[in-house]
């Protein structure tokens, strides 16, 4: 026994940690593999196209049918269209009364178009006995329940406006089957607690006993209340379940409809056919090129730089990919091609969990030079004190994640979901796969023999350059600052100079469809769309074989343009329709969006208040909020325009820059507790934290870099603007760590009153290094 460390030898868990690690990893392949060669991923429109329906508003009793009340029934459509689980629709108003809704991967458009263009009017009833005056108040209707009986139903007492969410649930306990199960909002509480109430005081068998459901005139329920439901009182708690033998789709359609509320106006559907992808074939292999030849590059980068850990961190990498395409799968996301972009961008960023690992036991070997036949010693102390920074980091970026998730709509919840699984599923290819297999790898006879093979047996030549001739950047942080603040400046005025041109999807523009005399390939129709002067221009076939083209900014002379490059190809061509479309990402999403932003800026801003202090935390979200300035003024300067694909780019930006920040604080928090808590100490601990995060920084940035260079150059128009941001964004994000959040740091720590205190530390004995003593 070591007598120092006989912790070690005393405690049994730590013997049982590695074997509870493989079996955890060993679980997480096994389903991922089950889940990725069982389940078909859901692709997108821009993949593998879709259902296209265009419904027309219709006068109502309540509302005339105008842009308005069709902008109103376009987002109830929305919600619609989300509660039945298609991910990533579009939606967009065409003319004055139509709405165009384009579903990914529909099975059964019929059904679908059923669900979303019904008025669905919901209301609840009391049932009337047979002796109860109606005051010519009720109505009949006929029972579900007993066919041939008809029920009277007194005035409605709660309307679907009353109801908050509305749930398909299976009912396994009592063997109901599927049930809609509703919870009320408001007064709506009330009202069912009251006509529950009146309803429970009738005689068993009576059927005033009775409540009923009405959808669109017809009772789709009508439940007796329970002995238990106290006269008087009735249900409370505001919540109810409609019962009625409902298959699965019959029970999600009818939750759909009830969440979405009634339409403000009576649609129809006017036209219904099957669309292309809005990407040819050719973009797509030219994207899946750009991403293989983007992660070779990442893996042989990271081989070069950590060798036999760089091997294993490839292979986790791999592994990293299974678990978060067979958690995609599994949960039925929907992949477009800047999801997938993302998702390869991950991948890249995945990288960073392992740097971290490698560089800090780089730092414990040369600490405490490990004995030549063990080099455990060091790596568990790596993991040990890098644990700190990969949860603070990726706690930050799942905050931001499940906000987007929670309040938003549409394509951002559909990358909250994303992100929520990449992250998860980079914590355990880190932690545990990586971990696992070089703790086995570092047991071999020839790592022991020769332990510079495991490539953290010496800290490296940048790290030996940056400790002799590092620059000491605090001294000159108003310096630093004033980069900042200029850079800020030049992307504000590219904003108010040039302004933001947004794409079609925010915007609106024209949709002009095209027929044909002879078939058109879809390639040969991009290429004389984008040969005519519009290769931004979305073009798709319809199962009819017409070419549909939509663009932001088209004139009759480009319509005419277009039609005679199409000539060329497809004989004889006609315009079959020309429609004005709404933007596809509404005013509604946009609010929604700016809201989910907003709540997850502030719950980052909280959370690394408490696990830093307020300072660090403001001085982190500055920096992130200017990355994001910084990329949109990029954009503004160059006149390209910001869409959804932009969107995405953006809000991967916001993760990667708090990410990058919080591991440069969590060091600052280290190294300035060993330094002292004086003032004085604080920007010579800032100077050290970022020359010793450096190698890190470099390395993650380098992996990220090589993925985003082969996107931009490999994989043509239909990324070029996705890789941009991302490229501007990850370069904003490592300059505005050592130019901004660092600097800004040190002066709001310099005029906070009081004396100056560490950053808080994690607490004591939980999360301190092991046979280190530092508090990480």
């Amino acid at each position: 026994m070591s007598s120092r460390n006989p912790r070690k030898a005393r405690n049994p868990r730590s013997r049982r940690a590695p074997l509870w690690r493989a079996l955890l990893a060993l679980a997480a392949v096994a389903a991922s593999l089950y889940f990725a060669l069982t389940t078909p991923p859901r692709l997108g429109l821009d993949l593998r196209g879709g259902t296209r329906i265009v419904l027309e508003t219709r006068d109502g009793t309540a509302a005339r049918a105008d842009s308005a009340s069709t902008d109103r029934a376009l987002e109830v459509l929305r919600q619609r269209v989300d509660a039945l689980g298609v991910a990533e629709p579009s939606l967009a108003r065409s003319g004055e009364r139509r709405i165009v809704v384009e579903l990914p991967g529909v099975q059964d458009p019929r059904k679908a178009a059923e669900v979303i263009g019904r008025t669905a009017q919901l209301t609840f009833h009391p049932v009337l006995a047979a002796s109860a005056p109606d005051g010519g108040a009720a109505r009949t209707l006929p029972d579900p329940d007993a066919p041939g009986r008809p029920l009277r139903l007194g005035p409605p007492a709660l309307t679907g406006n009353d109801v908050k969410d509305a749930r398909a649930v299976l009912d396994t306990q009592t063997g109901s089957g599927w049930t809609v199960t509703l919870s009320f909002r408001g007064s709506g509480e009330k009202g069912w607690a009251r006509v529950t109430g009146e309803a429970a005081c009738a005689a068993p068998g009576d059927p005033a006993r009775r409540v009923a459901i009405v959808l669109d005139d017809r009772v789709v329920s009508a439940p007796a209340m329970q002995h238990s439901v106290p006269c008087g009182t009735g249900i409370q708690g505001g919540s109810a379940q409609i019962t009625g033998g409902f298959g699965d789709a019959e029970a999600r359609g009818l939750a759909a409809l009830v969440k979405g509320g009634a339409l403000p106006v009576p649609v129809e559907v006017v036209e219904q056919s099957t669309v292309g992808p809005t990407l040819g074939a050719a973009a797509i292999r030219a994207s899946a090129a750009a991403a293989v030849t983007g992660l070779v590059c990442t893996a042989l980068f990271v081989i070069a730089v950590y060798r036999l850990l760089g091997v294993l961190a490839t292979v986790a990498l791999a592994l990293y990919g299974l678990i978060s395409y067979a958690a995609l799968v599994a949960i039925g996301a929907t992949l477009t091609l800047p999801g997938l972009a993302g998702f390869v961008l991950a991948i890249g960023m995945a990288v960073d969990a392992n740097v971290l690992v490698f560089e800090r036991t780089r730092e414990e070997y040369a600490r405490r030079p490990a004995a030549p036949y063990d080099l455990r010693g060091p790596l568990r102390r790596g993991f040990g004190k890098a644990w700190s920074a990969v949860v603070d980091s990726n706690v930050t970026t799942l905050l931001a994640a499940g906000l987007l998730f929670f309040f938003a709509t549409g394509p951002v919840k559909g990358f909250g979901v994303t992100l929520s699984v990449g992250v998860v599923a980079s914590m355990v290819s880190a932690l545990v796969i990586t971990r696992v297999l070089a703790e086995r790898a570092l047991r071999a006879g020839a790592v022991r023999r020769r332990p510079r093979l495991a490539g953290v047996a010496s800290g490296g030549r940048v790290r030996a350059l940056l400790a002799r001739r590092g620059p000491r950047l605090m001294r000159r942080r108003r310096t630093c600052l004033a980069v900042s603040g200029a850079l800020l400046a030049l992307a504000v005025a590219g904003i108010g100079v040039r302004g933001l041109h947004l794409g079609v999807e925010f915007t609106g523009g024209r949709l002009v469809e095209y027929g044909t005399s002879r078939p058109v390939d879809a390639e040969r129709a991009r290429a004389a769309v984008a040969d005519a002067g519009y290769p931004s221009a979305v073009v798709q076939k319809t199962g009819d074989g017409d070419v549909v083209v939509r663009s932001g900014d088209l004139s009759d002379r480009d319509r005419q343009r277009i039609r005679t490059a199409l000539e060329a190809h497809g004989g004889t061509v006609t315009v079959e329709r020309d429609e004005r479309i709404g933007p596809s990402l509404g005013s509604e999403l946009r609010d929604k969006a700016l809201i989910a932003l907003g709540a997850a800026v502030a719950a980052q801003l909280l959370y690394l208040s408490v696990r830093f202090r307020w300072t660090f935390a403001t001085a982190a979200v500055v920096a992130m909020v200017q990355d994001v300035l910084l990329v949109t003024g990029l954009f503004a300067w160059l006149g390209r325009p910001a869409d959804s694909v932009f969107l995405a780019a953006l809000l991967t930006v916001i993760g990667y820059s708090v990410n990058d920040t919080v591991v440069v604080f969590d060091r600052i928090r280290e190294t300035h507790r060993r330094a002292g808590t004086g003032r004085a100490a604080l920007a010579p601990a800032v100077d050290s934290a970022i020359l010793q995060t450096l190698p890190r920084t470099l390395n993650t940035g380098m992996g990220v870099l090589f993925v985003l260079t082969a996107l931009a150059v490999l994989g043509g128009d239909s990324l070029a603007g996705f890789s941009l941001a991302l490229l501007a964004g990850v370069l904003a994000g490592i300059g505005s760590t050592v130019l901004t959040a660092a600097p800004l740091a040190v002066v709001l720590e310099g005029r906070r009153p009081g004396p100056a205190a560490a950053p808080r530390a994690p607490r004591a004995g939980a999360e301190a290094g092991r046979g280190s003593g530092a508090v990480v």
